[in-house]
């Protein structure tokens, strides 16, 4: 049996202080988070110099998709016990702090510990569209992965739940990852 993923934003600190935000799926072992990110990544260098980071939920699919496309500039707001950052709008987050680290030469596991926890407001649940939009975020992080027959039924399928339930922000979402879709497209194709 597999582990249940969640899917949040991490928030980890720069070699010079700025925040770096990275969409990734976390796994919940016991009262602990793991978190396995690909080598190089710098959300590991950044949890393997600094030793904390944030977990943050968000129904706003716009930064999951930005953080692939290089759209970052959402509102973020001091933690209250760790020195870094989380999203200002996030439905909750979590501070978290490194307690071991398993390496590993392409995906090292860090198991860390929960400091502080906050629900900032409600979660009513992703409709088809958000869904879809995580669905294609992920996807964009793995072009290099996927066929192109892969990608394209991918695409297919998620397109119907944007045709029919889509509001404003999730198109604006949706938008920006397919652009990176069809920049990965032009360069793999020149």
């Amino acid at each position: 049996m597999s582990e249940r993923i969640h899917e949040v934003i991490v928030i980890t600190h720069n070699h010079d202080g700025s925040p770096h935000m990275a969409p990734m799926g976390i796994r919940q072992r016991n009262k602990n988070w793991l978190i396995a990110p690909f080598r190089p990544s710098r959300t590991l260098e950044n949890l393997l110099r600094e030793g904390v980071a944030t977990l943050n939920t968000t129904d706003d699919m716009r930064i999951y998709a930005g953080c692939l496309t290089k759209h970052y500039d959402w509102p973020l707001v001091e933690c209250e016990k760790i020195n870094g950052h989380r999203l200002k709008d996030a439905l909750s987050h979590k501070e978290i702090q490194v307690e071991q680290v398993i390496e590993d030469t392409q995906r090292p596991q860090l198991l860390c510990k929960e400091i502080h926890q906050v629900n900032h407001r409600p979660f009513s649940g992703y409709n088809r569209a958000q869904a879809a939009v995580l669905e294609l975020a992920i996807l964009v992080s793995r072009l290099h992965l996927l066929t192109e027959e892969k990608l394209n039924s991918e695409i297919n399928y998620l397109q119907i739940a944007i045709e029919k339930t889509a509001g404003r922000s999730e198109r604006e979402a949706w938008n920006w990852l397919m652009q990176s879709v069809d920049d990965y497209r032009k360069r793999n194709c020149a």
